[in-house]
């Protein structure tokens, strides 16, 4: 199992303007390792962010994209990587956080957990490279072939678990929430 914050940090040095769309728990992750947030497409929505990496990957063919996707949400969204493998989007870098677990929601496990490979389901669907690490060392060592193929690439990383800290969460008062939704409506 690999730290999360480790392998984002290894990948910094070869952004080099890269657009990048961390979702779920990797959204603030992300954020507090980016050094270029203005390039940053953060997106919290659940199973999404494969389908927003591959729009923006064919919207701007010129610059790579790099998606940090969970697991949970991949499997929200799985007809997406055939859909991505046949367009093809050499510039297109999937990285799935795969922690067993829906993190974002408490850490109820995802179904059949263990039980099958988003690496196997990605070269099945077309990928044309696909890799998976478990070790911060072997993730090191790959990072200047992965980064300089031609993708679509998918890149599965066996990682600890992101859990939301709730105790941090600002929340607003139901009253003014309540004006706030009344007041659009009227």
């Amino acid at each position: 199992m690999i730290d999360v914050y480790e392998v984002m940090k290894s990948v910094l040095p070869y952004r080099n303007g890269d657009l990048v769309v961390p979702t779920e728990m990797a959204v603030s992750a992300w954020a507090d390792v980016t050094e270029n947030s203005e390039l940053d497409v953060p997106n919290p929505a659940m199973g999404k962010g494969s389908s927003i990496g591959l729009g923006l990957a064919l919207a701007c063919p010129d610059r790579r994209v790099i998606v940090w996707d969970g697991d949970g949400g991949l499997l929200m969204n799985l007809g997406s990587l055939i859909t991505i493998a046949d367009q093809a989007p050499k510039n297109l870098f999937h990285i799935v956080l795969d922690n067993g677990m829906y993190a974002t929601t408490g850490g109820q496990p995802v179904p059949n957990a263990g039980g099958f490979s988003f690496a196997g389901i990605a070269r099945e669907s077309g990928y044309p490279q696909v890799y998976e690490f478990t070790d911060i060392d072997s993730w090191r060592i790959q990072l200047d072939n992965i980064f300089f193929q031609n993708g679509p690439v998918m890149i599965v990383i066996k990682s600890f678990p992101l859990m939301p800290d709730w105790s941090n969460l600002r929340r607003r008062k139901i009253k003014s929430s309540a004006r706030i939704a009344h007041d659009s409506i009227g």
